[in-house]
């Protein structure tokens, strides 16, 4: 007589397997995010940088049409350049002034911005120039007066804005070591820029050194790679992006508003 056949009893997952199994999913789970993460940030970054760069032409064509730079807006400005007396209220901690230039990203105040709802801002060369050719000495203030800046001449140059690597060795108005400078003082007549991701967080003066530098009211600026918390001058995510006086002064002489 023929034995029965008995199906065999179905065999499940053990805890062990189980646990393999979910170790793997969460594995490929967390490179998915961190993958995705990255790419938002560089997105995010590119687009703050393109908006830096569409600052810097709206710039330029201001300067084209009025013959001058534009003066930074402050905090009670709504958005447009600060004149006090003709001078610019605040040249080194101002704002973008989006309503002088036509910038149209801005935020309920009438501020331009970054991606991350930062304001973005601005400073311009207000010293005293050198290189002009003089006697009587330039008439202030220069780079955001058409009529000065005219008369004062092409061979001026700036005398007070400057982009360093490091806020390491910064002393007086200068980069300390010239290993430490990006620019000399007789190169950079404006500066836009951003604060970065963690500027809307509020990173401490004492932990980021390098990115206090571009926000203590100061005509002296650092710029370098991102550098994330920890680093030796603290978290950087700062990005900057500046008119030089050459480039300055070629758009205007190509528009026919200079000599």
């Amino acid at each position: 007589m023929t034995s029965e056949r008995r199906p065999r009893a179905a065999r499940g997952f053990t805890l062990v397997e189980l646990g393999v199994v979910m170790m793997i999913v969460a594995l490929l789970l967390g490179s998915v995010m961190y993958t995705l993460s990255t790419q938002l940030e560089q997105r995010n970054f590119v687009e703050t940088r393109g908006r830096l760069e569409t600052a810097r032409e709206l710039l330029l064509s201001y300067a084209i049409v009025n013959g001058r730079l534009p003066c930074p807006a402050t905090a009670t400005s709504l958005g447009d350049e600060a004149l006090t007396l003709g001078n610019c209220t605040s040249p080194y901690g101002g704002f973008l002034p989006a309503r002088a230039i036509g910038y149209q990203i801005v935020d309920a105040g009438g501020y331009a911005i970054d991606f991350w709802q930062n304001r973005i801002r601005y400073a311009v060369s207000s010293a005293a120039p050198t290189g002009c050719p003089g006697p009587p000495a330039p008439t202030l203030p220069h780079f955001t007066n058409s009529a000065n800046l005219k008369n004062n001449g092409i061979t001026c140059q700036p005398n007070d804005l400057v982009v360093c690597k490091s806020a390491t060795g910064i002393t007086g108005s200068s980069c300390g070591p010239a290993a430490n400078a990006l620019t000399n003082q007789s190169v950079v007549v404006a500066i836009v820029y951003s604060v970065g991701k963690n500027g809307s967080l509020g990173c401490p003066p004492a932990t980021c050194v390098d990115e206090a530098a571009n926000t203590n009211g100061d005509q002296i600026f650092v710029f370098h790679t991102p550098a994330p918390a920890g680093a030796t001058n603290g978290e950087f995510d700062d990005y900057l992006v500046w008119i030089t006086a050459g480039e300055l002064y070629g758009r205007l002489i190509s528009a026919g508003r200079l000599p």
